[in-house]
């Protein structure tokens, strides 16, 4: 079973999961610079609903004259009022059709649109961030925000903002219109109305509480689904595929019970908010119907009235629902702004400096009185004072045993992260007055944990430069020993390699890796344990290829197996973060150090 988040990593994720506590409107604030660039869009639609809403409510006016002028005349002038008003009653419902329809679909488009200009950004922003962000930052809940949450907002933008303003101009509308018809009845109706509006109020908050939880939950469903499916072998090997099932499925039971909840809470709301109103128009129209005994009002108002104080209660209670879905849409607002507003440590300078142009013998690199710890390990130098200059063209081997600092030598080489002290120099210029984008496009790296894309072999091999030809990616795969089993593939080039490359062994993924990095072609290449998953004849084919990829070019390789970097022209032993022994192969072992008895170790093996 995978092992628990630190505590820095849970509060962290907690501080993703949980929300400010802002109001409704100050949350959805926030969406405001994604709906500005389409106020041409929103006028339309506004347009729309204002004529819609107008054709609304002209239909209790137009049952008003038909009954009082209609059917309380008679003989021609009698059938001519109702074939007025009646060809008046079908005028409006195609005013009202067209005006829904336009209306419908314009706030459609801005629900799409809107949702996904927002998942471009919250993604164009997420991938931005340093691996510090992910340390603390689980992916599953970061996909469970561009899903869950957006599509909550797009019903916001595309359905609920329409509704809340379409009701709201009927209750208004309605109102006024209520006074005209009698001030009395509707004086005593918003009495009442004003008495039932502070519980759907308060109970309103509830909801918005439970609604935040359910997406949490969700979300963690997300995470532990996300986590477990990425590593089925690891689960499988172990025979935890119940287990997790078990996990899992605990999991969305709670993600279930607390829906229900909110689904409980919502109902009782909508329960509440409809019988309170509806009770209390119901009795002001039971007033309303002795007034019309007593001669007071005429038929026709009262039927009017009725009308109109249906369109009132009927807006108040989807004014009711869209409160809630705007409620859930803002708890998924703030979660989508916390991921906006997360800040990488690690930015471009606004004015970078250039790197000179690129020389024969690739990248010269200075390290200078480096110290650098985690930051979920603050207590931990992972480098101290470790200083080294390597020439252009240099090829130069860091060893040491596990946990010696040899990847996070590289991660700060990529600036993946920036060290809390010391300088780092390519070609004299320091990694930090350069764009991220420059610095990382001059450097090569074939990582230990190889990554494999869901795409073909071809368009693998190009990602390392996209913009390289079908030639360019086969002379790149067939430096790396590559080429030959690309060609027995059922597609060639063509061919799927799975997700994560399970259609590969891990001798095959390594060689599209370093493939990928060849095809790169840059001044500075990292080597990390670049060989470490290749049979002992693939091995022979990479390594010398890579020896023939060294030239013209600086190369830093991190190696286990010792056998590999005896040909560097200096090996670096790192110790606890730090230089402890720097020389050529038959210069570490005469030294009788550090070096010498982990070659003993492995040679001794062999």
């Amino acid at each position: 079973m995978p092992s628990t988040p630190s505590s820095s990593a849970a509060s962290d994720t907690a501080d993703l999961s949980s929300t400010a506590r802002k109001s409704t409107l100050a949350a959805l604030r926030g969406l405001m610079p994604f709906l500005t660039p389409y106020k041409k869009q929103f006028l339309l639609a506004g347009l729309a609903l204002l004529v819609a809403a107008g054709a609304t409510l002209a239909v209790p006016y137009a049952f008003k004259q038909m009954i009082d002028l209609g059917f309380g005349a008679t003989g021609d002038k009698n059938a001519s009022h109702i074939n007025l008003y009646f060809l008046a009653l079908f005028g409006v419902a195609c005013v009202l059709g067209v005006a829904t329809a336009l209306r419908f679909y314009m706030v459609s488009w801005l629900g799409e649109r809107v949702t996904a200009d927002l998942r471009r950004a919250v993604y164009a922003h997420v991938v931005l961030q340093s691996p510090e962000f992910f340390e603390t930052t689980k992916t599953g809940e970061v996909l469970s925000r561009l899903t869950t949450d957006t599509t909550l907002i797009q019903a916001l933008v595309g359905t609920s903002i329409s509704m809340a303003l379409r009701n709201a101009l009927l209750f208004l509308g309605g109102l006024a219109m209520l006074f005209i018809t009698s001030a009395k009845l509707t004086s005593i109706i918003i009495v009442m109305l004003a008495a039932v509006v502070l519980p759907i109020v308060f109970y309103g908050r509830r909801v918005r509480k439970l609604s935040r939880a359910s997406q949490d939950r969700v979300a963690d469903a997300s995470a532990m689904a996300g986590e477990i499916l990425n590593a089925m072998p690891t689960v499988q090997a172990f025979t935890h595929e119940e287990i997790e099932a078990e996990r899992f499925g605990g999991s969305v039971e709670r993600a279930f019970e607390t829906a229900m909840e909110r689904i409980r809470a919502r109902s009782v709301l909508t329960v509440v908010a409809i019988l309170l109103v509806f009770g209390a128009i119901v009795f002001v129209l039971w007033l309303g119907a002795h007034s019309v005994m007593q001669g007071s009002m005429s038929g026709g108002e009262l039927g009017q009235f009725i009308l109109y104080a249906s369109l009132v209660a009927g807006s108040l209670g989807a004014l009711s629902e869209v409160m809630g879905d705007a409620q859930r849409a803002a708890g998924a607002t703030e979660r989508l702004l916390y991921l906006l507003a997360a800040q990488s440590p690690v930015q471009s300078v606004l004015l970078p400096e250039q790197l000179p142009p690129r020389t024969a013998n690739g990248a010269s690199l200075e390290i200078s009185n480096l110290d650098f710890h985690y930051p979920s390990r603050p207590g931990s130098n992972s480098l101290s004072q470790l200083s080294l200059q390597i020439a252009p063209g240099e090829t130069v081997a860091v060893v040491g045993p596990s946990g010696a600092g040899k990847t996070t030598l590289f991660q700060l080489l990529l600036r993946f992260y920036d060290p809390q002290q010391g300088t780092i120099r390519l070609d004299g210029v320091d990694i930090r007055l350069l764009t991220l984008q420059d610095l990382r496009g001059a450097i090569g790296i074939v990582p230990q944990d190889t990554v494999i894309f869901s795409a073909n072999a071809m368009e693998n091999i190009r990602f390392g430069r996209p913009g390289a030809s079908d030639a360019e990616v086969i002379a790149a795969a067939q430096m790396a020993a590559a080429h030959e089993f690309i060609e027995r593939l059922p597609d060639g080039y063509d061919s799927f390699l799975g997700e994560r490359g399970v259609r590969l062994s891990g001798g095959q993924r390594q060689r599209i890796a370093i493939a990928r990095a060849l095809l790169k072609n840059p001044p500075l290449l990292l080597l990390d344990e670049a060989t470490s998953a290749l049979d002992a004849e693939s091995e022979r084919l990479v390594q010398v290829a890579l020896e023939a990829a060294m030239v013209g070019r600086t190369t830093l390789v991190i190696a286990h197996r010792l056998a590999t970097v005896q040909s560097a022209d200096r090996i670096i032993v790192l110790e606890h973060g730090h230089i402890v022994e720097t020389g050529t192969h038959a210069e570490l072992i005469a030294r009788n150090g550090l070096y010498a008895s982990l070659a003993a170790l492995q040679f001794n093996v062999q």
